[in-house]
């Protein structure tokens, strides 16, 4: 219809009021008229057609972009239903979400951290020529879920005053209200009892180490109360899994080749988590917590490269020691270049580079892995 109005309208505007005949009769008196007509009448023409289509855009606008308006409403609904879908734990029952959340199950880099000191202990305590004990492995993978979902249920329990003043933390469950603090010691003893008896499984099993880990991940939370090193309390709670990792395949330890590895850990948490925790540095100060981020300041840069470079060199100490082929001293070095890469271009004004930085970690790790098991597999 719309269509068919604006070409009767047009037909309107070039039909002329005059006669055929008094037409004919100008053009032969004046033979000028018969192009100002023309003129005249391709201007109407044209005229009429860009104020039909800006009308028409005009009013495709006013249906889709209209501010209030039912369509730009029903655009806006949609936008935050997908906004609002963070991960895939909102698909989960409504009951069982805070419990997902408190255990940081949608974000796995934080169980990577912890199964990596592990595996390198582990793969590195296998014979010369021969992979690892691939069930040792499993079994722990199976474990560090369980175990890092309590030492992040623990940290929420303690911090859940300081989480609310954070403005990274303040929706955690505990901080929020979703999970009670005795919903939350609950939930605590079921991961624990899980992840015990997971680790029973192992060949070689020691108590000790299990109950030295639960120990650390319990009082790591308060080290921020009391010094600005809370990271290396960090790296000694995540790196205790190069301990256990040996002992489960050797039931001993050798000092040489651990001693160098467990500090390897440390540097290297001392370097992700001192990143990290420039995410919450203009919170901390306000609440007055302490972390390396604080401590450093601008000189961020400088210690986490001298914990670097430590990290790399008690790493290639620990190789040395435990006689490893050469492969792992090539993936060593490509290591070597993840965390430059990671410092060198770590924006730390900025929460969100701090946290792809952090989460890049899990490369790092994987690459002394892949490093130990074929330096093990090729002499």
């Amino acid at each position: 219809m719309a269509s068919l109005s604006l070409a009767h309208a047009s037909r309107r505007l070039l039909t002329p009021s005059l006669s055929f005949s008094q037409l004919r009769t100008r053009m032969i008196k004046n033979p000028a008229f018969d192009s100002q007509f023309m003129s005249r009448s391709f201007s109407r023409k044209n005229s009429v057609l860009l104020s039909s289509n800006f009308k028409t855009r005009i009013a495709c606008m006013s249906t889709t972009t209209s501010p209030g308006g039912k369509d730009d409403q029903k655009l806006s609904g949609e936008t935050e239903k997908v906004g609002g879908v963070s991960s895939w734990i909102d698909y989960l029952p409504r009951e069982i979400q805070p419990y997902a959340k408190l255990a940081r199950v949608e974000k796995p880099i934080g169980t990577w951290l912890l199964i990596w000191p592990f595996a390198w202990s582990a793969t590195l305590a296998a014979p010369t020529g021969s992979l690892p004990d691939f069930k040792t492995l499993a079994l722990f993978a199976c474990a560090a879920p369980l175990l890092r979902g309590a030492a992040c249920t623990i940290n929420d329990i303690l911090d859940r005053d300081i989480d609310r003043m954070v403005e990274r933390t303040k929706l955690r469950p505990i901080a929020s209200g979703a999970v009670t603090p005795f919903q939350g010691l609950g939930f605590l003893a079921f991961q624990l009892i899980l992840s015990h008896g997971i680790l029973l499984q192992l060949t070689h099993y020691s108590p000790i180490y299990e109950a030295s880990f639960i120990f650390l991940m319990s009082t790591y939370p308060l080290m921020k109360r009391f010094t600005y090193w809370a990271q290396a309390y960090l790296g000694l709670t995540f790196n205790w899994g190069t301990l256990l990792g040996w002992y489960a395949i050797k039931a001993s330890l050798q000092p040489s080749i651990l001693l160098p590895l467990y500090m390897s850990g440390i540097f290297w948490t001392l370097v992700y988590d001192t990143i990290y925790a420039h995410q919450d540095k203009e919170d901390d100060i306000k609440v007055g917590v302490k972390s390396t981020a604080l401590k450093f300041g601008d000189s961020s840069k400088e210690w986490t490269t001298a914990f670097a470079i430590a990290c790399i060199s008690s790493l290639a100490l620990s190789g040395y020691n435990a006689e490893i082929g050469w492969p792992y001293y090539m993936f060593l070095a490509a290591a070597s270049g993840q965390l430059a890469w990671q410092i060198g271009t770590a924006n730390l004004s900025s929460p969100a580079d701090c946290s792809r930085k952090f989460v890049s970690n899990k490369w790092f790790g994987a690459l002394i892995f892949s490093g130990i098991l074929l330096g093990r597999v090729f002499p």
